[in-house]
């Protein structure tokens, strides 16, 4: 477990699954998950679709899969390192460009005509 915090984006959030395996999710925003079963680990890039304008829901992209139990130590820490590696970049690679501010942002935080969250929001003024 001290191996899978140390390869993933920082920050690391940590919980148990309902069928008890754990789920490790990586970056902020969320970059990577990662499910750590009793003989398995599962690598997955994050995704999600907003189904209606207040409701997110994640659809995570598997990348691939480990038997860890059957792997000797070295070759297992490898393959999963790479595993998460390819997971992030595919990630990244779909951050764009706010068209009002520029600053990369993660596909779900664009709206219409790729503007983020603080562009789409009208400006507060204040009256005195």
């Amino acid at each position: 477990m001290a191996f899978l915090g140390s390869q993933l984006p920082a920050p690391v959030d940590q919980q148990t699954a309902s069928d008890g395996s754990m789920v490790f999710t990586g970056g902020a925003p969320a970059e990577v998950v990662v499910n750590l079963a009793d003989s398995s680990v599962v690598v997955s890039e994050y995704a999600g679709v907003w189904e209606s304008p207040d409701r997110f829901v994640v659809k995570l992209r598997r990348v691939g899969m480990l038997k860890w139990r059957r792997l000797p130590e070295t070759p297992m820490m490898n393959a999963l390192s790479a595993l998460i590696k390819g997971a992030r970049e595919m990630r990244l690679a779909r951050y764009r460009p706010c068209t009002v501010c520029g600053a990369k942002q993660p596909p779900e935080a664009l709206f219409s005509d790729d503007v983020c969250y603080s562009c789409e929001e009208p400006p507060h003024t204040v009256v005195h």
